[in-house]
């Protein structure tokens, strides 16, 4: 990539029947859409794509099947975590052939007790960077239980020549968005926020230049960001206080079900089956999602009718 990555990065669903068997159609799908949603780039196989319930063999063909359809219409974005450097290693070689932009990587996790010590988690980083040529995004999230102090994540982008965008969605994210941009200054090529927007405008106030949300509704974040950085910043809380009703549903209540929800209720895919053991939306939550859905008349509400 010559200029760097901002704007709205969706993470893509991935589809499957009913039977819970993957969708190849579907997601070849869910990248049409997104890309009529005016994305500015794409992120499979992450946390909101169900990627800890897939199988080896499903993720390397869903990766293939992404980016052979999104054919450069948009750069997209890998998913390659994992406990093993090993594997991480591979995962990242394997998607820069098959043509990834970028990948992204949470730190080594396998539950509360098992967690690395920093110089392992740098260590981590840094095999996948001496393994490729294209940016990786640091994924900074509670779900890894590892906590990654600002100093490391500095010295992350000073000295592995890959690292240079990161995600950053705990609480407070404000907080080291803006610590993390101080100390590391131009190393800090991409700083974004997720967490499905939820708190983006404190995030813009400590100088993220991004957002990475799920699939459901980027055409209407995607503005926050843009007029915010423009200067106008009042149009910017104000679309952003318009779309808050459904980005706290998804957050609060749907978790990564909500995408999927709607994009079967466009047409997009033909099943919102979520594999076992998570369970679908409640008619209560499926019935207020997409109430406020159709308030906002979402591009995956209507894309597939």
């Amino acid at each position: 990539m010559k200029t760097p990555l901002t704007g709205i990065l969706p993470v893509a669903p991935t589809p499957f029947f009913d039977d819970g068997t993957v969708d190849h159609d579907g997601m070849r799908r869910v990248i049409d859409c997104m890309i009529d949603q005016g994305v500015d780039a794409i992120c499979i196989l992450a946390n909101y794509s169900e990627q800890f319930l897939l199988s080896d063999e499903e993720r390397l063909a869903l990766m293939r099947v992404s980016l052979e359809h999104a054919g450069g219409r948009v750069p997209v974005i890998v998913t390659i975590s994992h406990f093993s450097t090993d594997v991480v290693v591979a995962r990242a070689r394997a998607a820069q052939a098959m043509g990834a932009a970028m990948v992204m990587m949470m730190p080594p996790y396998h539950g509360v007790g098992l967690v690395p010590a920093e110089e392992g988690v740098f260590e981590h980083f840094k095999a996948v960077s001496d393994a490729i040529t294209i940016p990786i995004m640091v994924q900074d999230a509670p779900l890894s239980g590892c906590q990654m102090s600002v100093p490391l994540l500095v010295r992350m982008a000073r000295e592995l020549e890959q690292v240079s965008y990161f995600k950053m969605e705990m609480p407070f994210a404000a907080d080291k968005l803006a610590a993390l941009i101080e100390a590391g200054g131009a190393d800090i090529l991409g700083p974004f926020d997720g967490e499905e927007a939820v708190t983006l405008l404190a995030d813009l106030d400590a100088g993220c230049t991004g957002t990475m949300t799920s699939a459901l509704l980027p055409e209407h974040i995607r503005p926050i960001v843009i007029d915010y950085r423009a200067g106008d910043t009042d149009a910017a809380l104000a679309q952003w206080t318009r779309c808050l009703p459904l980005i706290n549903h998804e957050n609060r209540q749907c978790g990564l079900r909500a995408s999927k929800t709607v994009m079967k209720a466009g047409g997009v895919i033909r099943s919102d089956h979520v594999r076992h053991p998570l369970k679908p939306l409640s008619p209560r939550t499926r019935d207020r999602l997409l109430q406020l859905a159709e308030e906002l008349d979402l591009i995956a509400l209507r894309w597939g009718k």
